[in-house]
């Protein structure tokens, strides 16, 4: 990977460039996921997403939930004559999802589209349940991922299959049990209906990428089939292997698996309530800290030859992080973070994941909180997701201000020099300057430098004691005219 082209002034005080092929990803992109906003407050949506383009979003992230487009979702049986393949049925509701691609589209937004359940219930193969996530057909799946492709042809470029399919609220049964055993069952159920579905989806868009996953970063341990699953565990039984990495065809289906083909792993690494940099005690989830965990994972199926990098014929997988984010307190005293951790732990975040060079998208999920929903007593009081930008009621948050521009400084125990990290969104070339001060004294300016067509910057200078650091630019979040613009402040101390 070549160099960041970082420029750096005369006066720079031996200032040293720090931009190391091996350990970081300059062309990583920046996204949005917000379906609660786009598709279900479509009043709201256009100046929304004309909000993401001045905060410089690359690519925003959309569920084509089967359940809310075909038709008769509650029925045991599709309705006479409907065509599941042919997108101009009338049968078939696109009013929410066209409304979104074209609003998107219209501001130079790229749409990743998640081809996803629940599906409507004549969709499973058991009907009688009236359970739509449970046992999808694969094959009605595969129509249906049809007449999407076919819908959206060359106007979306890249695809998901389905949705946190490690998640029974997306795909039942997680498992299959006997007794208190339990073995893993959606793996298998997720490979029929990636098989039936990405032919579908090449054939009507060849160029398209389609990443396989979209794996929530945590799950439980096995009581019974509708228990979450780790997202290693899940991976891996998929993959065919064992906790080793070597090939196991025990796991359900395994025996005549064949070989997936995908372009990318899609991946969800939420933390709660603890730095990005915090671990997850589970070796079987992973959170953005544990990215290595899922890359030996991932390279372990590509070797057992259970999947295969359609985009990059033997090359490793690069992973895209779909939906990221953290929940705030308020509203949510269980689940979320003060306003300024997530502020900070954002931009931190952000600078993990740049760092992996095999790590090419990092999703904001959300834009605004879902409205906190009371479903009982205690964290099921704060039901819905709050780790938006914004309130549900329209205030900003701090990280509304600091999520367009991350900035981060690490200083590693007996280091000299602290890593200076930033972005500037929308990307581009832009000359920023570097800021720092001692103790409580004034910020004064210290070099500046030229972002990389993406926007990013690094650099690294020499530190003795305790020093902070910010940038400022001329530029805009909001479309407006040109100002000053600052950064949050980051303070490292020198530690032997």
């Amino acid at each position: 990977m070549a160099r960041l082209p970082v420029v750096v002034s005369a006066c720079a005080l031996a200032l040293a460039l720090f931009a190391p092929a091996a350990s970081a990803s300059s062309d990583m992109q920046v996204g949005i996921a917000d379906d609660g906003v786009t598709q279900r407050l479509p009043q709201l949506a256009p100046n929304t997403i004309r909000d993401w383009k001045n905060v410089g979003v690359d690519v925003t992230r959309v569920l084509a939930i089967w359940e809310y487009v075909a038709p008769a979702k509650d029925a045991a049986t599709a309705p006479a004559g409907f065509d599941a393949s042919n997108p101009d049925d009338p049968a078939y509701d696109w009013a929410a999802l066209d409304a979104t691609i074209d609003l998107l589209l219209k501001r130079g937004i790229e749409p990743i589209v998640s081809i996803t359940g629940p599906g409507p219930i004549w969709a499973s193969q058991f009907p009688s349940r009236r359970n739509g996530r449970y046992k999808p057909d694969p094959e009605k799946f595969g129509q249906f991922a049809s007449a999407v492709a076919k819908r959206y042809g060359s106007r979306v470029n890249r695809y998901i299959i389905w949705n946190e399919p490690n998640l029974p609220n997306w795909l039942q049964p997680q498992f299959s049990c006997s007794g208190k055993r339990c073995k893993p069952a959606s793996p298998a159920i997720y490979r029929e209906l990636w098989k039936a579905a990405v032919p579908k989806v090449r054939e009507a868009n060849p160029g398209a990428a389609i990443y396989l996953g979209s794996t929530a970063s945590r799950g439980d341990n096995p009581r019974s089939a509708n228990s979450s699953m780790r997202p290693l565990l899940w991976l891996r039984s998929l993959g065919c292997i064992n906790r080793s990495f070597r090939r196991d065809n025990s796991t359900a289906g395994c025996s005549s698996a064949g070989t997936i083909s995908a372009d990318g792993i899609s991946y969800h690494p939420h933390t709660r309530v603890a730095p990005p940099t915090v671990r997850l005690k589970n070796p079987d989830e992973a959170a953005i800290a544990d990215t290595g965990r899922i890359l030996k994972t991932v390279d372990a199926m590509q070797r057992a030859g259970t999947v295969e990098n359609h985009a990059a014929p033997g090359q490793r997988f690069n992973l895209y992080y779909t939906e990221w984010g953290y929940q705030t307190n308020p509203p949510d005293p269980f689940s979320g973070v003060s306003f300024a951790e997530q502020s900070a732990w954002l931009q931190e975040g952000a600078y993990m994941a740049w760092r992996q060079p095999r790590v090419k998208l990092l999703v904001q999920y959300l834009w605004r909180d879902d409205p906190v929903r009371d479903k009982g007593q205690g964290p099921n009081a704060y039901s819905g997701w709050q780790s938006g930008l914004y309130l549900y009621d329209g205030r900003a948050k701090p990280s509304r201000k600091t999520w367009p521009q991350p900035f981060w400084a690490s200083l590693p125990r007996g280091s000299r020099e602290a890593t200076l990290w930033g972005q500037v969104k929308p990307g581009g070339a832009h000359e920023v300057t570097i800021e720092s001060r001692k103790g409580r004294g004034s910020f004064r300016a210290l070099t500046k430098v030229t972002t990389d067509a993406n926007g990013y910057f690094v650099l690294r200078t020499p530190v003795s004691g305790k020093r902070s650091f910010r940038f400022t630019w001329l530029g805009s979040d909001t479309g407006g005219p040109d100002r000053r613009m600052t950064s949050s402040a980051v303070e490292v101390t020198r530690r032997r």
